[in-house]
């Protein structure tokens, strides 16, 4: 059973939450976060980029105390402020033709380390270890995790009950994403998600796996600090965004590779001859229409690459995923790419138009081959986190991609 609990969180003074919340921190380009920084007083941005008052870069130990300064200004000003009541955090999030209506809550750190909160990813250790000291350095947590669970008849409606009252927070930023937060407070309320979600036998990260490994690590730490820990303190618990999977969109990477590890295009088509049917494609862009089914695009031709099962191995539900059967057919003993996360040798897109450009970035040199794949569904998402098994890096990329700034979690 999953075990959430409402918070007091420290959320932008209503007439300034439009200027204050921030997407990622590495979306930006250099030119925007620059111009953010210079004529938006209130971004979020200012806290996790503190040398920008100092106009000097600061990195390490030095930038977390800095932040947690920033922070105190912004709560000193009135830029944000502490709610005074526990409560859970409705937000929906409305891009084009994907709406997403969840809520803010504090799960536990026994949930993780017991697996009703599942992982389908691999976490870096020094990661989980850099942002376990920003965390304890700055005393707060920003940037939730995104968690899924499966549809459920007895969340659903009282989500959109809530959701029909006027909203605390009602704002479209300039990507034209509208942002709507309600606070639920009423104690009747919060009890009958706390009793639904007690029903629920797991919840899943569907983004934020190193988010959730960090707090896992800090709570142990706090935990061993504390000669009077018990279990109630607010780092046994993290911020995290839950959403039904339906609300879920998952998109795919597509993979670049520089050159063909010395084989020319007709050996290299070769090699591809042991695993796939090949055809060449005459019709312009081609893209992939179902699982285990494949797009390349070599030498200005798109080809499509259909799985011999018969001498390809269905294992486990790893050896299921196209990432997978991708690495494992080609990308490792083809072209000599074992490490997916650190071989500069290939690079990742994902997006709408992204088969575009990986025809143009073909096109003009900078890759000799591109593969495009369907998109992983939250099924298989599922399956992997349930056997303890792991996705290759950039398997999936998952909206709704939250904000930072909106909810803040004090520990």
């Amino acid at each position: 059973m999953a075990h959430i609990k409402p918070f007091k969180a420290i959320r932008p003074a209503p007439d300034k939450a439009a200027f204050v919340a921030s997407r990622s921190y590495e979306e930006y380009s250099k030119d925007e976060l620059k111009s953010v920084l210079k004529y938006n007083p209130f971004s979020f941005l200012h806290i996790i980029n503190p040398g920008f008052k100092f106009h000097k870069n600061v990195s390490g130990k030095e930038r977390f105390k800095l932040v947690h300064n920033r922070y105190l200004e912004f709560l000193e000003e009135d830029i944000f402020k502490k709610d005074e009541q526990d409560s859970f955090y409705l937000y929906e999030i409305s891009k084009g033709n994907l709406t997403t209506l969840g809520f803010f809550c504090a799960c536990s750190v026994l949930d993780y380390q017991n697996d009703v909160i599942k992982k389908h990813e691999d976490t870096i250790r020094r990661r989980e270890k850099l942002f376990a000291d920003y965390l304890d350095t700055v005393g707060f947590n920003a940037e939730p995790a995104l968690m899924t669970y499966s549809d459920n008849g007895g969340i659903e409606p009282i989500l959109r009950q809530e959701s029909a009252k006027r909203p605390d927070y009602d704002f479209t930023t300039p990507d034209k994403v509208n942002h709507k937060l309600w606070k639920v407070r009423d104690s009747k309320i919060i009890e009958r998600l706390q009793r639904a979600f007690g029903k629920i036998d797991a919840l899943y990260i569907a983004d934020g796996h190193h988010r959730s490994a960090s707090s896992n690590l800090l709570a142990e730490k706090k935990k061993s600090e504390n000669t009077l820990h018990t279990g109630d303190e607010a780092y046994n618990f993290f911020m995290a965004y839950l959403i039904p999977e339906s609300d879920i969109k998952i998109y795919e990477f597509n993979r670049m590779v520089k050159d063909l590890n010395g084989y020319s295009t007709e050996e290299f088509l070769i090699q591809l001859d042991t695993y796939f049917r090949i055809e060449k494609k005459e019709d312009g862009l081609y893209k992939p229409s179902k699982k285990h089914h494949f797009s390349m695009y070599l030498d200005g031709d798109f080809y499509s690459l259909y799985l011999r099962k018969k001498v390809y191995t269905f294992d486990d539900a790893l050896s299921e995923l196209d990432t997978q059967i991708l690495y494992k057919t080609i990308l490792e003993p083809i072209l000599g790419i074992s490490d997916l996360r650190n071989d500069k040798r290939i690079a990742y897109g994902y997006g709408k138009h992204n088969v575009i450009k990986m025809k143009d970035s073909v096109d003009k040199g900078e890759f000799a081959v591109g593969f495009s794949l369907v998109p992983i569904n939250i099924n298989e998402i599922k399956a992997i986190a349930d056997a303890g098994l792991v996705m290759p890096p950039k398997s999936t990329y998952i909206e709704p991609k939250l904000r930072s700034g909106l909810t803040i979690y004090e520990f």
